[in-house]
């Protein structure tokens, strides 16, 4: 199997090392790629965000699938010109992928689906912002309604801060804040059967302690030891699957990675947010985990032939830390990619060089010894202003060794 892999950061280097462990395979092509892909792929220097130019190069490599991987390409529609040439391709169509490119539309699907989420409320101006504030206690939760990166979210005590971020945004939702502890579930879907993966954990704030600015991730773990025994086939039947049937039911079916943000409440689970692909970094954590083969997986989700299948996992615990870039998230400063890393047995470094330099992984019969790994892998990389924090999985590690 030849195959196409759209993006260039840490979960692109992730899945590529999925891909690549799939005996199915025998290419794997990268566009744009890092210098940590293309160790494992060829790479290709084309504008992701040209769908035309995107076709032009899987009809040159003729390859057999096309997975996409961030979510700007989604958004833009490069999957249904895809499979207009005849390409199976994972990924949802523009219109599917609204689910994350728009707030507000994630929310009236989850009302149509019955899929419990926070109350909130829409606002196009100052008017309307001030009142839902007004309506909600603190901390305020206020979202970009659009696509921000994984940064266009703060929750936060000061109105003031609250007002600020929503005049910045074009439309923007603004909703209750739901307390309880966050995780992160996938489901693949091929637009009408959807298998849930493990639940992981990320740490959104950049500093120890959930301080400072929120941030697209700054560290993940899997599995979850705290989380409840059946929080996967509660979110399949509660999340995933009411809303892949409400998308096939509006003509607008999910073909791809239906990731669900949730909060674990005393009322049940609410659905923070969506995203139409996989999650950076929890996908760190997920992949060096899962046993399927990752290429025929997703090649049966592209070709909506995902019915009976089943995912199976490795008995094994996952970690990865973040190596953040001087200023980020909100002025990050520009490196080149880490040329000198170190090599640790059950350990990854993934590549991303954004603001988010590297992640390293690290993987272990249990949460402890995963954490050791990764956090002796990373404490080994130089790289002048960078930092990481070093509460990642701690208390879950502690959890898991009392239990």
């Amino acid at each position: 199997m030849r195959i196409l892999l759209v993006g260039g950061g840490g979960r692109e280097h992730a899945l590529a090392l999925g891909l690549k462990a799939d005996p199915e395979v025998t290419e794997i092509h990268c566009a744009p790629g890092n210098a940590g892909i293309a160790e494992i792929a060829t790479l290709h220097d084309v504008d992701i965000l040209d769908n035309g130019a995107v076709v032009a190069l899987a009809q040159e490599l003729d390859v057999d699938l096309v997975v996409i991987g961030p979510e700007a390409p989604l958004v833009n529609g490069v999957c249904d010109q895809l499979r207009a040439a005849g390409f199976a391709t994972f990924g949802p169509s523009k219109a599917a992928a609204q689910l994350e490119g728009s707030k507000n539309f994630a929310k009236e699907v989850m009302h149509d689906a019955g899929v419990a989420t926070a109350k909130s409320f829409t606002c196009e101006n100052r008017m309307e912002i001030e009142k839902a504030l007004d309506y909600f206690s603190p901390p305020y939760v206020v979202k970009d309604d659009g696509l921000a990166g994984g940064k266009g979210v703060v929750v936060t005590d000061d109105r003031q801060v609250a007002l600020d971020h929503a005049l910045s945004c074009k439309r923007v939702v603004i909703e209750e804040f739901l307390d309880g502890p966050e995780i992160s579930l996938f489901g693949i879907s091929d637009g009408k059967t959807i298998l849930a993966l493990e639940p992981a954990q990320d740490f959104k704030r950049a500093l120890d302690g959930d301080q400072g600015p929120n941030t697209g991730g700054m560290g993940a773990y899997s599995p979850l030891p705290w989380a409840p025994s059946d929080i996967v086939e509660q979110t399949h039947r509660e999340v995933l699957a009411p809303m892949i049937a409400e998308m096939a039911a509006r003509g607008t079916p999910f073909i791809g990675l239906l990731y669900a943000g949730l909060s674990l409440t005393d009322h049940g689970i609410r659905v923070i947010e969506f995203n139409a692909r996989f999650g950076d970094p929890e996908t760190q954590v997920l992949i060096p985990r899962l046993k399927t083969p990752l290429a025929s997986l997703l090649y049966k989700a592209a070709t909506r032939n995902l019915e009976g299948e089943k995912i199976a996992w490795h008995p094994l615990s996952a970690v990865t830390v973040v190596l953040a870039a001087q200023g980020y998230p909100t002025d990050p400063k520009k490196y080149q990619l880490v040329a000198k890393l170190p090599t640790i047995a059950d350990t990854f470094i993934f590549q991303a060089g954004g603001g988010r330099i590297l992640s390293a992984t690290g993987v272990g019969s249990d949460l402890t010894e995963a954490r050791d790994r990764a956090y002796r892998a990373i404490s080994q990389i130089e790289v002048e202003g960078s930092f990481y924090r070093t509460d990642i999985a701690f208390n879950a590690s502690v959890a898991e060794k009392g239990n």
